[in-house]
């Protein structure tokens, strides 16, 4: 059996506040969009800004982290994978839903922070990890 991918990684600035809830078993799950932009000049010289707008989704340790240290405007790097949901609205109507899981969270614009990176625990007993490095992983 073969193994597949999906991995994700984007760098841009939140949308607004990270906005945390909780399941009905209790676990903490945050969401906030992110703002990736993209510039070019076409042949003429004429310059073109893309914005992309990618929906977060963080769950526990990394949950928790994100509502207590990001804010609208805030530059982040984002890995994780992609989500895609289906359901039917209260209309009927067919709806989609591509959504990152965030599995890892550095904070960008803060580089006076030690620990700016966090990762998303696999089992509670873990400790979330923190980075003290400026660089990216990449």
């Amino acid at each position: 059996m073969s193994r597949g991918l999906n991995k994700i990684q984007i760098i841009g600035n939140l949308g607004r506040d990270p906005e945390m809830r909780y399941t009905p078993s209790g676990r903490p799950v945050t969401t906030f969009p992110v703002a990736v932009s993209r510039s070019w000049n076409t042949p003429d010289g004429e310059r073109h800004t893309e914005t992309e707008w990618f929906n977060i989704v963080a769950w526990g340790n990394l949950a928790e982290l994100c509502k207590q240290h990001l804010l609208k405007g805030r530059r982040v790097y984002i890995e994780g994978r992609l989500k895609t949901r289906r359901w039917e609205d209260k209309e009927g109507v067919s709806r989609v839903s591509v959504e990152i899981i965030a599995e890892d969270m550095i904070m960008l614009d803060d580089r006076r922070a030690e620990n700016n990176h966090f990762q998303e625990a696999s089992t509670p007993e873990e400790e979330i990890s923190a980075s003290e490095e400026d660089e990216f992983p990449f």
